[in-house]
């Protein structure tokens, strides 16, 4: 069966053990937390040891753990075999293997896998339909930046601390898309500040600037039109040291899918033809075609150019502040117009 991360302790409570357990994602608290409360709970259910192992050692042999789950007697201590395996990969046989066990578990072994967040293959092979038929799937996702302060009033509600709806966005501000820093935070804040009400100057005294941004957020702001989002992450990676290079790298690089996506369209193709060629998954693929919906092939193209133009600056072919090119495509590429200039500046 599949489960939500907040589903989980009502369904230990209520069910009893499955002979396997996978947790899957790339938000590595939330991943954490979810397998803490699982093996908490499997050690009152008398399942006293544990045993770790790595799946990414390339002596790693499924087949091998699966037949030392199923050899322990009645008599010995029940236990956990944990698997820790960034990408989850099965071959044919050990596919097989995990579906043969699942039929006929051993009461005494729990499986716990551990994994990255996982792709569309994955979720279509044998063994993952067997885990979700035979035991428990939990794929845990980082809540999406309007969920962001939600949670964080909810954590803070947990430690019986009072933010203020400023307060909040505030802290949201401060470590956006870091949950770890998050839980750090807020648990200092506990500390400082038991059972009392706080508002956005306690914030600024007492929490660090811990925000997570990189290229890819910055695009993903560019592109669902979220201008102000997207400009605020841009100034952070400059303020943070992050070459213009990698940034116009970005930039460049969607616009030439965006370019290649809107041609092809222009030819007849199918939007999901494209974006499979064009790598383009999930949430990406939704955002590229709400983009491709608000800028005309012409645009995109002028765009392009003036990359050009920023990849002059940089390397001294140029003069003038690259930074303002890179603001201004940001702008246009989230549906704004780049008015702004400085002294000097042309748009």
């Amino acid at each position: 069966m599949k489960l939500r991360a907040e589903q989980l302790a009502n369904h230990l409570g209520r069910q009893p053990v499955q002979p396997i357990y996978l947790i899957a994602g790339d938000e590595p608290l939330l991943c954490g937390e979810s397998a803490d409360l699982l093996r908490r709970h499997l050690k009152a259910q008398g399942f006293s040891e544990r045993e770790l192992v790595h799946a990414d050692q390339s002596s790693f042999n499924w087949e091998v753990l699966l037949q030392q789950a199923n050899a322990l007697s009645l008599f010995a201590e029940r236990k956990i075999l944990e698997v820790r395996a960034p990408s989850l990969k099965f071959s044919k046989p050990e596919s097989q293997a995990l579906q043969a066990y699942l039929r006929n578990p051993s009461p005494d072994s729990c499986l716990l896998l551990i994994a990255g967040r996982l792709d569309a293959g994955q979720k279509k092979s044998a063994w993952f339909s067997a885990i979700d038929a035979s035991g428990c799937i939990l794929e845990i996702w980082p809540p999406e930046p309007q969920q962001l302060l939600g949670w964080l009033l909810q954590r803070a509600q947990s430690l019986q601390l009072q933010l203020s709806e400023e307060a909040a966005r505030l802290l949201s501000d401060r470590i956006e898309g870091n949950l770890l820093a998050a839980k750090q935070e807020l648990d200092k804040l506990a500390l400082l500040f038991p059972n009392q009400a706080l508002g956005s100057e306690e914030i600024l005294g007492a929490v660090s600037d811990s925000s997570r941004f990189d290229v890819f957020a910055l695009m993903d702001a560019a592109l669902e039109s979220n201008t102000l989002r997207s400009e605020r992450i841009l100034q952070a990676l400059r303020h943070e040291g992050v070459e213009a290079a990698i940034v116009l790298w970005a930039i460049s690089r969607d616009l030439r899918s965006l370019i290649q996506v809107q041609q092809g369209l222009a030819r007849g193709q199918s939007f999901d033809s494209l974006a499979q060629s064009e790598k383009l998954w999930g949430k990406r693929k939704q955002l590229v075609q709400r983009c491709l919906r608000r800028l005309p092939l012409t645009q995109l193209q002028r765009l392009l150019m003036r990359c050009a133009q920023a990849d002059a600056r940089i390397k001294g072919q140029e003069k003038g502040d690259v930074w303002i090119i890179l603001s201004q495509l940001v702008w246009e590429l989230s549906g704004q117009s780049a008015l702004f200039v400085s002294a000097g500046e042309e748009i």
